[in-house]
């Protein structure tokens, strides 16, 4: 068609970055993210999504050699190694909690919120 331009031409993203609010943060879940915050840099994300993709395949893995009527010892080793990879992300997501979510509480002045936060990831992980 002559005047139209390709899709992907014609669309423009505007993305706006701004610095946090601290003092709206005790009116948010967990007192923690007024809606500019990320939860996770690049490249922690990138490092999370590449094992989690890894697990995913493990799993895929494990499917395949439940069809296939694979030895159960061989799937029992293998539904280990997944519950390991899963544990690694979660360690992941924990050491970033810490540094990254629960830092901001502290500079919020929320300290009473990071006690209650570190128990309760603390029971989490114990599960």
């Amino acid at each position: 068609m002559v005047g139209h331009r390709p899709l992907e031409a014609s669309i423009l993203v505007r993305v706006q970055v701004r610095q946090p609010n601290l003092s709206t943060l005790a009116n948010t879940p967990w007192g923690v993210y007024d809606g500019a915050m990320t939860y996770l840099e690049d490249p922690k994300k990138q490092k999370l999504i590449r094992r989690l993709k890894l697990i995913e395949g493990q799993i895929r893995g494990l499917q395949n050699m439940v069809e296939k009527n694979t030895y159960c010892v061989d799937i029992i080793t293998q539904t280990s190694a997944v519950k390991q990879g899963l544990s690694n992300v979660e360690d992941l997501l924990l050491e970033n909690h810490l540094g990254h979510c629960l830092f901001a509480q502290v500079q919020a002045g929320q300290t009473g919120k990071i006690k209650e936060e570190i128990l309760k990831v603390y029971k989490l992980k114990r599960k």
